[in-house]
């Protein structure tokens, strides 16, 4: 059998309270106060769901009652009894949050009793939403909590393989199996750095936004040379306005950068003799603007309004190291920062990527 649920009744009108709780006590579990001062002693030991109140008491009126309850306890259903005298009173105070319904007096019993299933009503949907909510908060935070470490410990094997074959890379007489060395560094590479977009993603949802000052000549050279090593043949040259004074998310726009930089390196064109790839960087207005180039292989346009769909990848074979997550990550980073991106290709002769990112420099 469900617990009966708790309602208190206010009035300084013992009678009222007394035909109160012989309607209602073998529904509801009924608690009573003659004034506001007892009805506060109640709430602070007992939790009631429901409180009721009469409008003209001695001490201080039901809204003035019915207010203080809303700070005290916020997930309180609040409904207040009242003469028509008060309506203009009842009105504001419906406006402002601080009583959920109000019954005329002298009160219709049908009436009341509906009033009061309502009010259940909403606290029990309100409830269950909490729960809910507070389920879905911790499968949620389990989730996350299990990508990052299965992300880690994967991670942690392949950094040991790839420091065993690039040993073997300096002894002669393994020459013969370079190939196949190759072969599996580069799925290795490939697994690692899906691996590290799932901890991007991970980071991304859960960490809180910092502002700090970002100086983009050290921070770009820096992702740069993390990356460089893949292919060192790029050309790689920044250009930054003098006067750029920016304050940001250093964390999600290196996240940012990172997967953009990284895919200008994977799909460059094999078949260019100087392969490049450019960024500038300058201030217009308020916002930041990021244009990263390069000669690669391209974008077909028919794929332009899709490539940042979470697992997206073109039916273009020179596209098959993709993950389908990196651009993807891109936008759900931006947008945590209040960013957009735009971007032109034309195959065979290279993409651009326009960031637009706000400047938080005079919050």
């Amino acid at each position: 059998m469900s617990e009966k649920i708790k309602i208190l009744y206010v009035d300084d009108e013992k009678q009222n309270l007394v035909s109160f709780r012989a309607n209602f006590r073998k529904v509801y579990d009924i608690y009573t106060a003659t004034s506001v001062d007892e009805a506060f002693v109640l709430l602070k030991d007992v939790h009631i769901p429901i409180i009721i109140s009469d409008q003209r008491m001695p001490q201080m009126t039901g809204v003035e009652f019915l207010e203080q309850t809303v700070k005290l306890y916020p997930d309180c259903i609040r409904l207040l009894i009242t003469g028509q005298a008060d309506i203009e009173v009842v009105i504001e105070a419906i406006n402002r949050g601080k009583i959920s319904k109000y019954i005329q007096k002298p009160w219709d019993w049908d009436k009341l009793s509906i009033a009061i299933d309502n009010c259940v009503t909403i606290y029990t949907s309100q409830l269950e939403l909490k729960l809910k909510n507070e389920e879905l908060q911790k499968a949620n935070d389990e989730l996350n909590k299990f990508v990052y470490n299965v992300s880690h410990d994967l991670r942690a094997p392949l950094t040991s393989i790839m420091g065993v074959i690039n040993l073997t890379k300096l002894l002669p007489e393994l020459n013969v199996a370079e190939e196949y060395f190759k072969m599996i560094e580069g799925r290795i590479l490939k697994l690692d750095d899906f691996i590290k977009k799932i901890i991007g993603y991970y980071k991304n949802a859960r960490a809180e936004t910092v502002n700090e000052r970002i100086e983009f000549d050290v921070f770009v050279n820096s992702i740069w040379e993390t990356f460089r090593h893949q292919n060192p043949s790029i050309i790689f040259s920044l250009s930054i306005n003098d006067h750029i004074e920016f304050f940001g998310d250093a964390f999600r726009l290196k996240i940012i950068l990172e997967n953009l930089i990284s895919n200008a390196i994977k799909y460059q064109n094999p078949s260019s003799e100087i392969k490049k790839i450019n960024i500038t960087l300058n201030m217009i207005a308020d916002d930041l603007h990021i244009m990263i180039s390069d000669n690669g292989i391209g974008i077909d346009n028919k794929f332009l309004d899709n490539i940042f769909e979470l697992f997206f990848r073109t039916e273009d074979a020179l596209n098959a190291e993709g993950t389908g997550i990196g651009l993807y990550l891109v936008k759900e980073t931006l947008s945590k920062i209040g960013g957009k991106v735009d971007v032109k290709s034309q195959l065979m002769i290279g993409t651009t990527f326009h960031l637009v990112i706000p400047n938080n420099a005079k919050q």
